[in-house]
């Protein structure tokens, strides 16, 4: 099972040289697709234990467009294993406000990580 959430990406995102977004604005994308997928699944938000592991592969831009998505790696009895990817699928092309659906998403961020939810929202459904 998995969620996907696109987003545009403003310029006023971007913090640092060369209008790069820090990392953290994909962990709160990876943090709203991960809420989704705990609602879809047990019909709760869960609490998000932590992440076992993070890769920042490619920068993300403002003016770029991004999709993160939440995949159910693995389903304990209170706690999920999630696989988290962050995409751009669109990229500004200069300051002028054009920009271009990219052939191929370039992949930003991959994480791993647990949310954990109440045992009474648990759901025995895999």
């Amino acid at each position: 099972m998995k969620v996907v959430h696109q987003r545009y990406v403003a310029h006023s995102d971007a913090h640092y040289a060369g209008n790069l977004v820090d990392g953290a604005f994909g962990l709160k994308l990876f943090g709203d697709a991960g809420t989704h997928l705990a609602i879809t699944i047990d019909g709760h938000e869960s609490l998000f234990a932590g992440y076992a592991s993070v890769e920042f592969l490619a920068p993300v831009r403002g003016g770029d467009v991004v999709e993160a998505e939440a995949r159910l790696a693995s389903k304990g009895r209170r706690s999920r294993t999630v696989d988290f990817e962050l995409r751009i699928i669109c990229r500004s092309v200069d300051d002028s406000g054009r920009a271009e659906v990219l052939a191929e998403p370039i992949v930003a961020t991959r994480a791993r990580g647990t949310a954990v939810v109440p045992s009474d929202a648990a759901t025995t459904a895999s």
